[in-house]
């Protein structure tokens, strides 16, 4: 991944991190076990800098969870802003540089509480998978048609769960019932649709914003979903159940703190069909939540700050 030439600082930069890293991966425990680390991050927004036909520099918002399921304290929640400089080499995009400083800290969700250290075993190294992202679009903006294997159905699901929640799953009416029509399977498509219809209906009487996404008083609503971890709760050549990890932000960017965006860390399960030579989407369920411990010794971020990583421009790349 890393540029000709640029790939021994790449390495000596990411061991230091590594190194920094550490300490946080051991949780309370004597040491480090590679076997009962949690390490997951999750991009929530992608805001691009520069962009020329031979470079660009990205600066991503990243939610992290670091920690351990042995011992007693819950793995630690965390937000980086990473700026990456890439360069177009061997007709691919190769990393240049990167530097990582503190990110906008939203809070947890006030109706969430931290899990056990042992609940978070389902997202170990052994058993779960990062997200698959390629960026790669179809017809219409939405993401091209995923291979027909475990990996395409993985690919599906991650992409669903980050467009159910863009800014224009709630705003745009139209974008959102042609989002459907790409993803959704035929036999669920009139139902899902009304169905979120109804729910982005809500959202916006609740948050008080209009179609632009935006409140009378220049408020503009930030909603996000990333991809911790991925698992298979069962696959076969024609339908796939896929386990996500996701951290979810939502709220308001505007002069009430009372409306600051909030992060709510979910299990959703994505359940799939092959049909018209991709993998569409039956239902996506949200179940049990795996919460991890706030940030430490970082306060969070003032709710106007939040508008800097809202917008559609700013989302990130889906699967």
């Amino acid at each position: 991944m890393a540029a000709k030439g640029t790939s021994k600082a790449a390495a000596k930069k990411a061991d230091h991190a590594a190194g920094a890293a550490a300490g946080s991966l051991r949780g309370d425990t004597s040491k480090v076990s590679a076997k009962n680390t949690v390490a997951r991050t999750g991009v929530l927004s992608a805001h691009v800098l520069g962009f020329t036909a031979q470079g660009a520099m990205v600066r991503l918002w990243t939610t992290t969870v670091r920690g351990s399921t042995a011992g007693h304290a819950t793995p630690k929640t965390g937000f980086q802003s990473v700026t990456v400089t890439l360069t177009w080499e061997s007709n691919d995009w190769k990393l240049k540089d990167s530097s990582t400083s503190t990110g906008l800290v939203a809070p947890i969700d006030i109706r969430q509480a931290s899990n056990v250290p042992g609940d978070f075993s389902d997202y170990l190294p052994a058993v779960a998978e990062d997200p698959v992202l390629s960026g790669a679009e179809g017809r219409g903006g939405f993401p091209a048609p995923y291979g027909h294997n475990e990996r395409g159905a993985r690919a599906a699901a991650v992409s669903a769960t980050m467009l159910y929640g863009d800014p224009r799953f709630f705003t745009d009416e139209d974008w959102r019932h042609r989002l459907l029509a790409a993803t959704a399977a035929s036999s669920v498509l009139h139902s899902v649709t009304s169905d979120t219809d109804s729910t982005a209906r809500l959202v916006m009487e609740n948050r008080g914003v209009g179609a632009d996404g935006k409140a009378a008083d220049g408020s503009e609503l930030i909603t996000r979903t990333a991809a911790l971890g991925t698992r298979t709760v069962s696959y076969s050549d024609q339908a796939a159940s896929i386990e996500l990890w996701t951290a979810s932000v939502g709220g308001v960017a505007g002069k009430d703190e009372m409306q600051r965006p909030q992060v709510a860390f979910l299990r959703m399960t994505v359940d799939l069909v092959r049909e018209d030579g991709t993998w569409r989407t039956t239902a996506v369920t949200p179940s049990e939540p795996l919460v991890p411990s706030p940030p430490a010794i970082q306060e969070a971020a003032p709710a106007t700050s939040f508008a800097d990583v809202g917008g559609a421009s700013n989302a990130p790349a889906t699967a």
